[in-house]
């Protein structure tokens, strides 16, 4: 079977995955509409293409907090790779070769260390659930400084777990030989929950006051992933971030919140170009990731794609699903009438009356 574009991944994924881990995968909260419209938000964005332009030597690359990769698109966190192929975030860290950024969640089946050792070269950001006990989030911070990964990315929507129906209909566990690695010793002898650590181990307390404390653990710079409000946008750069994750954590947490790419655009006017500004959730072709950037966003983070590439063919497969965006893309931003990156704008797109 050819593999031409994201939906043929998730069909494969989808129909040789084993039930509880696709379900786990594609689980939207309630009635998943929010996960839907993360999806059917992009249709009702039309181009305003620009013709006659010279596009014969197209240059797709960005640069995030610094850093050069090679198109605007990176690998959002997700948990549990090893429910997609056996080596997991290990296979996940070694699609470096197509030279873009990895986001590693806590939630990793794999550990700091392993992920770090699978691609030492590799542009690599750690993202954070703060739990009850503070001296487990510091030292997950401390170890993914002192290993090398560049930024601190803190997820702040998950105060509780979104109703995830499927996941309760399926009695979702991980597997015995399956462990969240990096916190396996933090919660010894605690029972466990379905996603492998105790109940009620997140902490619901946090507030905006926890990046300064977040702040005085690290020199990394801090990105904030589940702003979908001008207010948490402007609270944001003034408590000092460096980036904001628009997210909605894939349709996972509140059922009809805005779509990612709606929100986007009141996210970026707030910020008015103080931080860098980012976003995930339904991007499925090379043309979303064209509108996200002309709205405003810097780059975009793929998550269930991801996901679907490693159930395909672990590292190999991820690298398909990138190629495939990334060339998506550079057909976009010609046929749009754009060469470089810096030509993309607000200009190029319109919202559908429909």
């Amino acid at each position: 079977m050819a593999m031409v574009c994201l939906s043929d991944f998730e069909a494969y994924a989808k129909k040789y995955l084993p039930k509880t881990a696709w379900d786990y995968f594609a689980a939207g909260a309630d009635d998943c509409n929010t996960r839907d419209e993360n999806i059917l938000a992009y249709k009702r964005i039309r181009f305003q293409p620009h013709v006659l332009r010279d596009v014969s030597m197209m240059d797709i690359r960005t640069k995030i907090l610094g850093t050069e990769i090679s198109f605007p698109v990176g690998i959002a966190p997700t948990g549990f790779h090893q429910l997609a192929w056996p080596d997991g975030e290990k296979s996940t860290a070694r699609a470096k070769a197509m030279n873009t950024c990895y986001i590693a969640s806590t939630y990793s089946t794999c550990t700091l260390e392993e992920i770090s050792a699978a691609a030492p070269g590799g542009l690599r950001w750690f993202q954070l659930y703060i739990h009850r006990n503070r001296t487990v989030s510091r030292q997950l911070v401390q170890r993914a400084e002192a290993l090398g990964f560049q930024a601190l990315v803190l997820t702040a929507d998950l105060p509780y777990t979104g109703k995830r129906r499927d996941d309760i209909r399926n009695g979702f566990c991980l597997p015995p030989h399956m462990k969240l690695k990096n916190l396996e010793r933090d919660f010894e002898g605690d029972d466990r929950s379905e996603y492998g650590l105790p109940p009620n181990s997140l902490d619901p307390s946090i507030t905006w006051n926890d990046i300064y404390w977040l702040q005085s653990l690290t020199h990394l710079p801090i990105i904030i992933k589940g702003i979908l409000t001008k207010e948490d946008a402007e609270l944001a750069v003034r408590h000092g971030v460096q980036g904001i994750i628009v997210s909605n954590h894939g349709g996972r947490q509140l059922d009809e919140g805005p779509a990612t790419i709606d929100a986007l655009v009141e996210v970026v006017e707030a910020v008015r170009g103080r931080v860098e500004v980012y976003l995930d959730g339904g991007i499925r072709k090379g043309s979303d990731v064209l509108k996200a950037l002309a709205l405003g966003a810097k780059c975009v983070f793929i998550g269930r794609p991801a996901l679907w590439g490693l159930a395909y063919k672990g590292e190999e497969g991820l690298q398909d699903v990138l190629r495939i965006l990334q060339d998506e893309f550079r057909l976009s931003m010609a046929l749009a009438g754009c060469a470089r990156v810096s030509e993309i704008g607000r200009h190029l797109v319109q919202f559908s009356k429909l």
